[in-house]
């Protein structure tokens, strides 16, 4: 199967050809525009989905299982920006064009948008994470993804080199976006912030990252984090100033609330609870702050 990719603006064609193995899985593209009367900054994508079986390559001799018709045909919109500027490399700017038609068309199927702002919630004892995106005044969840791998029991990080996952209110603006990292891809959480840092806790470059390997961090597969990273740029590049990470030790229902009751940590979970009862009620994350060593929200 050949790709081709047109950039008009460029005026260049770039071709790409891939295996019988790989054509199966998805698309081929065959044009993008530029210059569109609906989309000022916008990209034309006409993705070509190889539904059962695969286009042969020239000179195989292989079948084509199944027929493909115009309704094969779909146009998918993959918007541009650049409100702001994020950190890029190869790899990651590789990952996102593979990834960005198949994530609008996705948003755009529950009424979602592509570059709108997003927001991460991060549960250790389920050991997943939320990724929730901004509809209208509120967020709608998109998907849920599972943490791969996550050190350390349920309870905040104390100290440098004790391996545990932090708990807490954390925000990631573009700074924090690392495209280079060994570990495919990753965003630091900005631990410690205020409220660990008024406790005494130390500690540095807690993540979300790629390569399924955790000495405190939330390791995800590579695949998942991808996705992660993709949705995360697109919300910045769009103007989002930053995006915010709740990192909560459970799901802080009344239920399993009264079951830590006798926990260590059930004081400091109390005042987590503040931050996550107020996401549950409305609907959008709550501004943070800090005072006399508790986080307030507002």
């Amino acid at each position: 199967m050949v790709v081709r990719l047109l950039v008009f603006e460029r005026k260049e064609m770039v071709e790409l050809t891939s295996s019988n193995d790989l054509c199966k899985s998805l698309l081929m593209l065959t044009y993008l525009a530029s210059a569109c009367s609906k989309m000022k900054s916008g990209i034309l994508l006409s993705t070509l989905l190889c539904s059962v079986g695969c286009v042969p390559e020239e000179g195989t001799g292989a079948s084509v299982e199944g027929n493909r018709s115009s309704d094969d045909l779909e146009e998918v919109v993959v918007p541009v920006f650049n409100s702001q500027s994020v950190p890029s490399s190869q790899r990651s700017r590789v990952a996102l064009d593979r990834l960005a038609p198949s994530l609008v068309r996705d948003l755009q199927s529950i009424g979602l948008a592509y570059g709108n702002p997003v927001f991460i919630r991060i549960f250790k004892e389920e050991r997943e994470l939320e990724l929730w995106v901004e509809s209208g005044s509120t967020f709608k969840l998109f998907r849920t993804y599972p943490v791969a791998a996550m050190s350390g029991n349920l309870g905040p990080k104390m100290q440098e080199g004790d391996r545990q996952a932090p708990e807490g209110f954390y925000f990631v603006p573009p700074s924090r976006m690392n495209p280079n990292s060994r570990f495919h891809l990753s965003f630091n959480l900005g631990y410690p912030n205020k409220f660990d840092r008024a406790w005494g806790r130390t500690g540095s470059a807690l993540m979300v990252h790629g390569n399924e390997v955790s000495i405190g961090c939330f390791a995800m597969t590579d695949a998942k984090v991808e996705e992660i990273y993709a949705l995360s740029e697109a919300a910045l590049r769009n103007g989002q100033k930053f995006f915010r990470v709740h990192v909560f030790p459970f799901r802080m229902t009344e239920r399993r609330m009264k079951e830590a009751q006798t926990e260590k940590w059930h004081s400091f979970w109390k005042n987590l609870k503040e931050g996550y009862d107020f996401f549950e009620k409305k609907g959008i994350p709550p501004d943070v702050q800090v005072q006399d060593r508790r986080y307030v929200f507002e």
